[in-house]
């Protein structure tokens, strides 16, 4: 009798183990191929953050506000609704700390999104102008 209850327990450890050692190696899978899809520059894997897990479509989707075209946001409007949304959810007035949280990562994303694409034609204006570093003379 105690064999096989002893039997039944190594049997369902084992499935559950090879169930979890199944699905982590899935995660992992995917996990190479989306790394390798973002070092070779695609496009859609390149503007997810690592950092939060936001897109940029859903960072706008949150706010409610039109994703920035060729690094132009509406920076007053994304403030404005920012502010609105952070304080409807502040936890101290029966909020939610979790959609407080979400609004400020989304905020941040397309903060983050304007500051590369300016960043980017700064450096495009650089190149095409010439470099030209500030030299400070000793009078």
């Amino acid at each position: 009798m105690a064999h096989r209850i002893l039997t039944q327990i190594v049997l369902t450890g084992t499935r559950v183990f090879g169930r979890a050692f199944a699905e982590a190696y899935r995660q992992a899978a995917a996990s190479s191929k989306y790394a390798g899809q973002a070092k070779k520059g695609n496009g859609s894997v390149s503007n997810t953050v690592a950092s939060s897990g936001l897109t940029l479509e859903e960072a706008c989707k949150i706010l409610n506000v039109k994703p920035p075209m060729a690094g132009e946001a509406h920076m007053e409007t994304v403030m404005e609704r920012f502010k609105k949304l952070y304080d409807l959810n502040d936890p101290n007035k029966g909020g939610s700390f979790y959609l407080q949280s979400k609004v400020l990562r989304a905020r941040e994303r397309i903060e983050m999104e304007v500051r590369e694409a300016e960043r980017r034609t700064q450096m495009e204006k650089e190149i095409k102008d010439g470099w030209k570093p500030k030299v400070y003379k000793d009078r």
